[in-house]
């Protein structure tokens, strides 16, 4: 899935949880597909408060949106929340994971064994200026992510899936059109995306029996743009919006903004288990320390008691959060935390490259990641990359790529392999990572005391703004060595988490590492992406990417970390209170409202 924004991570007291009564339920409701398909749903009402009115609040802590170009994003706390209020697409995910139409009359109907989509469009829909929203603007849409040298930092499925021949030789684009700013290449989209009056028609290069999915909000890499409202990488954080709200006057990057009701918005054409639209105003208020938004919730104070947030409790907070029973959950995170060697500078199948990276991850200690991050009440040791939830269905496989290294890592063994390859020690490793609280750079440094037992000597960077846009920076790969992420699958499948994160040919261009963040590159890791595609009988797929999973986890393309939940409060204004996994375990902005 989306990434993960990172967290302001869970309770040093682990027994906390355990020990008080909490009001929140979750199950395991994977009733279609959804970025947060390894999520549970949670909430504080069993009862739904559907009336309208009143101002929200909505705190990201110090983690800022880093875009709202529809078709750059892919944090799922950002998605989550721009689908439910601003922007539409083809089809959607409702609370409980079920693929339901959005823009488009139904989901989409499948020809030529899977390799033809067509969807039409319902006649209703409009943008905030009155016009309607067009085939022609959801073909503008798609065409911007071909755009790889201006439309950096989205998903790349539109590159990988389109009938648009590759160019592997080429270092700025991985495919012979260009996007809509120079038309190199039109023709060739022209023919992969073709509109007949309202109906758009999508020709792929292979058969995607699932790619109704692709075009849904789980991703907004095939969501409507207007092009007249087009300014390029200049509208990262313009809205206009085709959803119930539209910003008022414009987001300032670090202060947030102010969405009010679009008065050219008709309930009519949506759903309400998506959108139901609840309150007049929402108000994101950024650049908050966690600690500061939690002591206010726990106060439940001025604007704390009409706030909900993506924050998780800080630590010294967990407690008193959790004994607030009527407004606190904890549903089940989507996302893996893990870790990624840079290949640029640790790459190689073979020698000492490859030593470094086994024993970075044999002496990687995520006991003691984990209890900084809480204890083992709240998170648990990652083996993959596919979130064990999805099941053999889904493409998990269970392994332990390093049999018999323990959860709390084994630095002798590390040393000793680097001493046998011929590494000179100490050997410097520089580590990257989503920073800014206290409990992350607890966490970083107790990654740097296992590594640095091994034989390593650890230089910490914890970012403290924007993440993503950093590591996917070209011009940031020479420094770091090894640097944090976190992903949850877009929907059910590992087909969501593998190609995205591993093939390079729709991930590297000479703009972004797109989210191949350690750039890695391999032959047999493309054809073996290929293989499966091409596989008809779903359980053989499934478990080729479960065999994909464990190879990579083998040659240390990626280190697992853990495996989470979400502990939240809100206020007690906040009604509905809903986390969906359609919503990636973040607030549903989609379902709560506030009373007025």
């Amino acid at each position: 899935m989306a990434r993960i924004s990172k967290r302001a991570a869970v309770a040093t007291l682990s027994a906390a949880i355990a020990l008080t009564t909490v009001a929140a339920c979750s199950s395991s409701g994977n009733g279609g597909g959804g970025k947060s398909s390894s999520g549970g749903s949670s909430s504080s009402s069993t009862a739904a408060n559907v009336a309208k009115g009143g101002t929200l609040y909505y705190s990201t802590g110090t983690r800022n949106v880093e875009h709202w170009d529809p078709q750059r994003m892919y944090i799922g706390r950002d998605l989550a929340n721009a689908t439910r209020l601003f922007y539409r697409t083809l089809t959607m995910l409702s609370g409980n994971n079920k693929l339901v139409p959005d823009l488009a009359t139904d989901t989409g109907t499948a020809s030529n064994g899977g390799k033809t989509w067509a969807f039409t469009l319902k006649s209703g829909p409009k943008w905030q200026d009155g016009t309607p929203v067009t085939c022609e603007d959801v073909k503008y849409g798609v065409s911007r992510t071909f755009a790889q040298d201006i439309i950096t930092g989205g998903p790349s499925y539109a590159l990988q899936f389109l009938d648009i021949p590759a160019t592997p030789n080429d270092k700025t684009f991985n495919t012979a059109y260009h996007g809509p700013y120079t038309k190199v290449g039109q023709d060739l989209f022209d023919k992969a995306v073709v509109c007949n009056g309202q109906t758009i028609t999508f020709n792929l290069k292979k058969s995607v029996p699932d790619f109704n999915y692709t075009v849904s909000g789980a991703l907004m890499a095939f969501a409507p743009f207007k092009a007249s409202q087009d300014k390029g990488d200049k509208s990262n954080y313009q809205v206009f919006s085709d959803g119930p709200y539209q910003i008022s006057g414009t987001w300032v990057d670090g202060k947030g903004g102010t969405f009010v009701r679009n008065t050219n918005y008709d309930p009519s054409t949506d759903d309400t288990t998506v959108r139901r639209a609840l309150p007049d105003k929402i108000i994101f208020e950024p650049s908050t320390a966690t600690e500061t938004v939690y002591g206010g919730l726990i106060n439940n104070t001025g604007i704390y008691a009409s706030l909900v947030t993506d924050r998780i409790a800080p630590p010294n907070d967990l407690l008193p959060a959790s004994q607030k029973k009527d407004r606190f959950t904890d549903g089940p995170s989507p996302f893996n935390d893990y870790l990624v060697p840079n290949f640029k500078k640790l790459g190689g199948d073979s020698g000492k490259n490859l030593a470094i990276r086994q024993a970075l991850a044999i002496s990687t200690d995520k006991t003691a990641y984990i209890l900084a991050e809480g204890g083992p009440a709240v998170a648990k040791p990652a083996y993959g990359l596919v979130n064990p939830s999805l099941g053999a269905s889904g493409g998990y496989e269970e392994f332990n790529a390093f049999p018999g290294v323990p959860a709390s890592g084994d630095p002798v063994k590390a040393k000793s392999m680097l001493q046998a390859a011929g590494v000179s020690l100490p050997f410097p490793i520089h580590f990257t990572y989503s920073g800014g609280t206290p409990t992350t750079d607890k966490q970083a440094a107790a990654l740097k005391a296992g590594w640095q037992k091994a034989g390593f000597n650890v230089t910490l960077e914890g970012l403290t703004d924007t993440y993503y846009d950093v590591i996917q920076n070209p011009a940031n790969a020479a420094k770091y060595d090894i640097t944090w992420a976190g992903w949850g699958a877009d929907w059910p499948n590992a087909s969501t988490v593998i190609p995205p994160l591993f093939d390079s040919r729709v991930n590297l261009s000479s703009a972004s590492n797109g989210s191949d963040y350690g750039w890695y590159q391999s032959t047999k890791t493309n054809d073996a992406i290929d293989a499966a595609y091409a596989t008809a009988d779903d359980a053989t797929r499934n478990k080729m990417w479960g065999e994909l999973d464990k190879a990579l986890a083998t040659e240390v393309a990626y280190i697992p970390l853990d495996l989470t939940n979400f502990p939240r409060l809100h206020g007690s204004n906040v009604t509905n209170y809903t986390e969906t996994p359609a919503s990636n375990g973040y607030p549903d902005l989609g379902q709560i409202g506030v009373k007025a």
